[in-house]
């Protein structure tokens, strides 16, 4: 699957401007992503997960700060009964709550609006609103999430290659799509830093034959982060010729730890006041997650050219349609 991936400068079209073949093609990948959805949610369901509902507007978000991979161009604030409100950029801050209060082990599916700068269109991996499988594991590791997300995927391209032969056939992708050995490999973001330099990032998909782990990686005070050597417990995994897949860590549940990090990154503590007021309780028990982009997903999995293209109606930054 290293040859295929997004092609630059293409953006996909609505569907009222789709021809019957391209329709076809759209009918064909919406039934790849539907299986492909339907698949994890049995995986997680059989693992003892509970499926939680997601959250839309919210006083509390993620901040997506000081992550350098976050490029967002716009955050959506207005008011409802008076109160300022935001849209999800993504639940994480929800699955720490309901993870340590309500389910130890659940997943959502979850929408994100995330209003990417314009220059973002022709990547093609980024969208203004994408879906997030979420999971979370009270008391999960590094370890935990690795064997747990190695396994659904491996099984899952064995499920559509054997499911979806016809779909992934007429997609041109089922001689493509191999089904990865495992374990995947893991590496140390300063040992790819070493080889690739700032951009890793962008060149590390294209010399890579199989899913590979990335570790400690600075970003966001949720991420679990050890002050005396100043590494991160982290992981994303990237897919050959499509990038970043999957976003996890070991979460911060210290009270003292997430304050010195909020004041740290210049982030309003003011924002974040019943995480906060959980973990000066001690109810905010340490747990480890991870979200996948499911249009990501699926895009590697069939080589779309663009993320947008797994969506009935494209998001794409810069573009907005009709509908």
């Amino acid at each position: 699957m290293d040859s295929r991936g997004p092609s630059p400068g293409s953006s996909p079209r609505p569907l009222y401007e789709l021809n019957e073949g391209d329709l076809a093609k759209k009918r064909d990948t919406g039934r790849v992503a539907s299986a492909s959805l339907r698949y994890l949610v049995r995986h997680l369901s059989a693992e003892g997960f509970e499926w939680m509902l997601p959250v839309i507007i919210s006083k509390t978000t993620d901040p997506l700060w000081p992550d350098p991979g976050a490029s967002i161009e716009k955050r959506l604030e207005f008011e409802i009964y008076g109160e300022t409100v935001r849209t999800t950029q993504s639940m994480i801050i929800h699955k720490l709550v309901a993870c340590s209060l309500l389910h130890p082990k659940l997943f959502v599916v979850s929408p994100n609006v995330r209003i990417e700068k314009r220059e973002r269109e022709v990547t093609g991996r980024h969208a203004y609103e994408f879906t997030q499988l979420d999971f979370e594991i009270r008391e999960g590791t590094y370890s935990v999430v690795k064997t747990l997300v190695e396994e659904a995927l491996v099984g899952l391209i064995r499920n559509l290659k054997t499911g979806m032969m016809p779909e992934l056939l007429r997609l041109g992708c089922y001689g493509d799509l191999r089904v990865p050995a495992l374990p995947f490999d893991s590496y140390d973001r300063s040992r790819i830093e070493a080889e690739y330099g700032r951009d890793w990032e962008g060149l590390l998909p294209d010399s890579i034959k199989r899913p590979v782990w990335v570790t400690d990686i600075p970003r966001e005070f949720y991420d679990f982060e050890d002050f005396k050597s100043g590494r991160w417990d982290n992981f994303d995994l990237f897919v050959p010729g499509y990038g970043e897949i999957l976003s996890g860590a070991r979460r911060e549940s210290d009270y003292r730890k997430i304050l010195a990090k909020l004041k740290r990154d210049g982030i309003r503590k003011q924002n974040y006041t019943v995480l906060l007021r959980l973990a000066k309780e001690g109810r905010l028990k340490p747990s480890a997650g991870a979200g996948i982009g499911l249009e990501r997903l699926v895009g590697w999995i069939i080589g779309a050219e663009h993320v947008g293209d797994i969506q009935p109606f494209p998001r794409v930054p810069g573009i907005v349609q009709e509908l």
